[in-house]
């Protein structure tokens, strides 16, 4: 639904179930971090995000639908591609030389950290350039968002900041002396 549908908005909300769908199995499978990481990351940054981004541009779906057969050679191609990937992927073969003790026991035993603490524990040390470089990757996708859907209307009052700051008595306060009759009217 998340492709088929044809409002982005309904699109991103499936989006949204997807995620929390999917935490769920995590919680399901034990994996209680990496759910509440899901929710918080996925669905607290990112959906929310895209949500803001489709509701505040102005798309005109009729006008971009109208290109789409010029491009739907190029898109089979892709597709064609992408295809071929995941079939090469799918019929690869991999052996390695694990020893079987730690395949049964990917992370340690509970009496010495449980599943939250194994994963921060790693997260934090072997993997930290990782973990900052998808905090910059978020940033920059909000950055991004906020540039798209900023725009300059010509009928809205801005605030010009070097204006009032520059201000003196003379320009900010004007004295008049109405005639009797000609102030403020309510």
């Amino acid at each position: 639904m998340v492709v088929s549908a044809k409002n982005p908005v309904h699109s991103v909300m499936f989006l949204i179930t997807i995620f929390v769908t999917t935490s769920g199995l995590f919680v399901l499978a034990g994996a209680e971090y990496l759910a509440m990481l899901l929710i918080v990351v996925y669905v607290g940054a990112v959906a929310v995000l895209f949500l803001f981004v489709v509701m505040m541009l102005d798309i005109d779906f009729v006008e971009l639908k109208q290109g789409f057969m010029r491009y739907a050679p190029f898109g089979a191609l892709v597709a064609l591609v992408l295809f071929a990937m995941f079939v090469l992927v799918a019929s690869a073969v991999v052996e390695a030389k694990v020893d079987p003790h730690v395949l049964a026991s990917p992370t340690p035993a509970l009496d010495v950290a449980n599943n939250t603490q194994a994963i921060g524990r790693i997260l934090y040390t072997d993997y930290i350039l990782f973990f900052q470089l998808a905090g910059m990757v978020l940033f920059v996708a909000m950055i991004g968002a906020i540039v798209l859907t900023l725009r300059h209307k010509p009928y809205v009052k801005r605030q010009n900041v070097g204006k009032q700051v520059a201000r003196t008595r003379k320009t900010g306060v004007e004295n008049t002396k109405p005639k009797i009759g000609e102030g403020v009217s309510l």
